[in-house]
């Protein structure tokens, strides 16, 4: 009886050892992420402000872009996955919207970008977020690869007129790459699409109630 207790007794110190490890683990990692998920939340706001920023200066509003955010469905704009955007405002009166907005017709796939729409509906600017477009070819939609995207700066649904917003190859204003016309037509279009949907919804755009979005 001694023998069976005595092996008993050995063979739950392990267990027991096992269990006190994975609680201290647990509540190590526990500790760790309550102490720097504020961190990462705030790196991840001071980051997508400095997006805003590079499309909308500091000074031109005064209240928080990302707290005054909404999200839209995806199929509203065209897009491959929901649309937040996010406003700025100076004195509670608009200022733009920056659109995060996704065009499925890549020649890779998706294409994510922020478009910035001012509120005299004129593009604050255009820029690429993700891609796996080809490299030395689709890529020049970067603007580290290239100035096509900044052409985007000032026009709107009038100028060019809204049948010119394609590319060359298709009627268009717009550049194409040599040997790649893919690409630009995919972001063409889905900047055509945010303009036309800012123009029809501005006034609702601005009054929608803001939501918490990620």
């Amino acid at each position: 009886m001694s023998l069976n207790k005595l092996s008993l007794q050995d063979l739950s110190k392990p267990a027991l050892l096992l269990t006190a490890f994975a609680l201290t683990g647990t509540s190590l990692l526990a500790g760790i992420h309550a102490l720097t998920a504020p961190r990462i939340t705030a790196n991840e706001h001071l980051a997508l402000l400095q997006q805003i920023n590079t499309l909308v200066a500091p000074e031109r509003y005064d209240n928080d872009p990302i707290a005054d955010s909404v999200s839209l469905p995806a199929a509203a704009l065209g897009s491959s996955q929901p649309v937040v955007v996010y406003r700025a405002r100076k004195q509670q009166q608009p200022v733009a919207a920056l659109f995060i907005t996704t065009a499925p017709n890549g020649y890779s796939g998706d294409i994510r970008m922020v478009v910035g729409v001012n509120a005299d509906q004129t593009l604050a600017g255009v820029r690429i977020l993700a891609h796996k477009e080809t490299p030395g070819l689709g890529d020049k939609i970067e603007a580290e690869r290239g100035s096509w995207i900044f052409s985007f700066t000032h026009k709107s649904l009038t100028s060019p007129s809204e049948e010119k917003w394609a590319v060359k190859k298709d009627g268009g204003e717009f550049d194409q790459f040599t040997g790649a016309t893919i690409t630009p037509r995919a972001v063409v279009g889905a900047v055509k699409r945010v303009l036309q949907w800012q123009q029809q919804h501005a006034n609702r755009l601005y009054e929608m109630p803001a939501q918490e979005t990620r």
